[in-house]
């Protein structure tokens, strides 16, 4: 799961799971937009978000550890 801060909600922090993630909007805010078409606007960069993709996704064995 990947933590993200809701924008709008008190600062609320919530964990999606990245494989229901269609695809994120880097404009001005940062809005992931899921396979169920509900659309999310978070505090994070799409950098920090990407980041948080990635290593979730060597955390659970999907991608190899290049060092």
């Amino acid at each position: 799961m990947v933590e993200v801060t809701m924008m709008g909600k008190l600062n609320k922090v919530i964990f999606l799971n990245p494989h229901q993630i269609e695809y994120i909007e880097a404009d001005a805010s940062t809005t992931i937009v899921m396979l169920s078409g509900k659309r999310l606007v978070v505090q994070e960069k799409y950098s920090t978000i990407f980041d948080r993709i990635v290593e979730y996704r060597r955390l659970i064995g999907g991608f190899k550890n290049e060092e």
